[in-house]
């Protein structure tokens, strides 16, 4: 009569590589959301202004946008203080700030529209390097003794 024998060793090496496959797939699974999940997550955009702005919406002082695929050295800093910008811009890129006053320098004027305190400023013409100042309209609360103009 044969007797049937179990191997310890077997059983183990079949527990062993059960859990091994377990352990894979769960790495898989928490890989598989990790990925999506990076996915769903939208890409950090630079500050833009409303298109339709509400009453206590604060007019920027410069208002950049990019009009070509790509718009080279765009620089952006206060007068005699921090740079706010130094890059290149892509296409439908926006930018706002709100100081003051503000330095402008754009490489290549004909590639990007500028708005001043919400007014659009002439576009530039392609290939022209273009530098100016602007000052924002929004009143301090120190009264000033110079005339505007």
């Amino acid at each position: 009569m044969g007797r049937h024998r179990t191997d310890p060793m077997g059983l183990a090496r079949l527990g062993l590589a059960a859990l091994a496959v377990a352990l894979l797939v769960v790495l898989v699974v928490i890989g598989a959301r990790a990925l999506l999940s990076s996915l769903d997550t939208p890409e950090p955009v630079a500050e833009r202004t409303s298109a339709v702005p509400s009453v206590s919406a604060q007019v920027p002082t410069v208002r950049i946008e990019c009009v070509a695929e790509t718009c080279p050295l765009v620089t952006v800093r206060v007068p005699g203080g921090d740079v706010l910008q130094y890059r290149d811009m892509s296409r439908g890129e926006e930018v706002s700030y709100f100081e003051p006053e503000l330095s402008v320098v754009l490489s290549d004027a004909g590639t990007v529209r500028v708005a001043e305190n919400g007014k659009p400023r002439a576009q530039g013409k392609p290939g022209a390097r273009e530098a100016f100042t602007v000052k924002s309209l929004v009143k301090s609360p120190v009264p000033s003794t110079a005339k505007s103009g």
